[in-house]
């Protein structure tokens, strides 16, 4: 399957840092996709849920600042895991 048109040029390998349950936060997010690794997370990891937004913004700021300071670099996308079974 090819790369999507749109994450051309922001990654330097078609990998995906896997969303580890309890190990996996903003910072390993920001650390992957300024590597060129999509990064991500399962959204249970911001405990308590209010914490999402705070770690979605912190992860925005930090990749837009790489963006703008070096526009030449790969930085690649990230995800949140959204588990919806019942049990969660």
């Amino acid at each position: 399957m090819p790369i999507p048109a749109s994450f051309r040029g922001t990654m330097r390998v078609p990998a995906i840092a896997a969303p580890m349950f309890l190990v996996s936060g903003p910072e390993l997010v920001i650390a992957s996709c300024k590597a060129g690794v999509a990064g991500t997370f399962p959204a249970l990891n911001a405990r308590p849920a209010a914490q999402l937004e705070a770690w979605l913004t912190q992860v925005d700021r930090a990749l837009v600042a790489q963006r703008e300071a070096a526009p030449a670099a790969a930085c690649a996308p990230y995800g949140v895991n959204l588990i919806l079974h019942p049990s969660n």
